[in-house]
């Protein structure tokens, strides 16, 4: 049995990161581009560090991408009027990928359960996120309803103008994507 570690993500880890998100998300979803904005977007003002790998023995299984308050943009696939909490007190869950192999062992909830800590001792109340509805059997709806996540509002064609501007290829759409997206809140 693999033995598993956690460790906060660092630059060098981009190639292994990209190779992992693409694997599970689809082509393109991480380039080398958009992951190094958003390594930046996940540092906060006080240090910490709210990006998290998991590896099995020296293999990564899974990557949990967390945005800092303020480095995130509330969007037309928001609705803030419903969320508890104001956006600079909320981290947003930008990406999270188990490699198949790993998937329902608890490594998803462990890298959510890291993020969480770094972004409450940075002073979040709070989570948001927007889950793939469509994943395989609905899996990330369920597995984030299980962490605690409310159920805000679902937005359609959620990442259509990636797939079309940025050259994101969803492999449920087969191109082009129309999946949906659930906006959760997970309160800490």
């Amino acid at each position: 049995m693999a033995r598993l570690s956690f460790r906060q993500m660092q630059e060098t880890d981009f190639e292994a990161v990209i190779e992992l998100g693409n694997k599970v998300h689809g082509e393109n979803y991480l380039t080398p581009e958009n992951l190094a904005d958003f390594y930046a977007r996940g540092q906060t003002e006080c240090g910490r560090n709210l990006h998290w790998l998991a590896y099995a023995d020296d293999e990564l299984v899974g990557i949990r991408i967390t945005f800092a308050p303020n480095q995130w943009p509330v969007d037309q696939h928001c609705t803030p009027e419903k969320w508890p909490f104001s956006a600079d007190e909320l981290c947003y869950f930008k990406c999270s990928a188990v490699d198949p192999d790993f998937q329902g062992g608890g490594v998803g909830k462990s890298l959510l359960m890291h993020s969480i800590i770094e972004a409450q001792g940075a002073g979040c109340l709070g989570g948001l996120a927007h889950i793939w509805k469509q994943s395989p059997n609905n899996s990330a709806f369920e597995y984030f309803s299980r962490c605690g996540g409310e159920l805000i509002a679902e937005h359609q064609n959620r990442w259509l103008q990636s797939s079309l501007d940025e050259g994101y290829y969803c492999p449920v759409c087969d191109g082009d994507c129309y999946c949906t997206a659930a906006e959760m809140l997970l309160r800490f």
